[in-house]
């Protein structure tokens, strides 16, 4: 079992930066891909970012692809994602999350660990 604990979020301005940081409970880090997911008020819960277990692979949605950087250190078991060039639309809770599959279906993932989230607000 994986217990996961987000931090880092905030009140940015627009074009600022934020990193996020997802600490991981438990000796099993390494065997489980990690994802960032978000979601804004109203919205679904959407993919962010993911990254495989031993952090050579990364996938990222669209949205923050060419600002978003996901990363990992299994020594630490934390996770983090740093988003640059912030939009308001960039605004939501977003949630870490553990997966026992690869990173490539993590995107999709509906089982799995899941943090409590942190609010990230980005001011225009």
């Amino acid at each position: 079992q994986v217990q996961l604990v987000e931090s880092g979020g905030g009140l940015v301005q627009a074009g600022g930066s934020l990193r996020l940081s997802c600490a991981a409970s438990g000796r099993t880090f390494s065997r489980y891909a990690m994802g960032w997911f978000r979601q804004a008020p109203g919205k679904e819960r959407e993919f962010v970012a993911a990254i495989s277990r031993s952090g050579g692979i990364t996938d990222y949605a669209d949205s923050v692809k060419g600002r978003g950087t996901i990363s990992r250190d299994n020594t630490k078991t934390t996770v983090y994602l740093q988003i640059n060039s912030l939009k308001p639309e960039d605004t939501a809770v977003y949630y870490c999350a553990a997966s026992s599959s690869t990173v490539s279906s993590v995107r999709t993932m509906r089982e799995g660990y899941w943090g409590q989230g942190t609010q990230v607000t980005v001011s225009s």
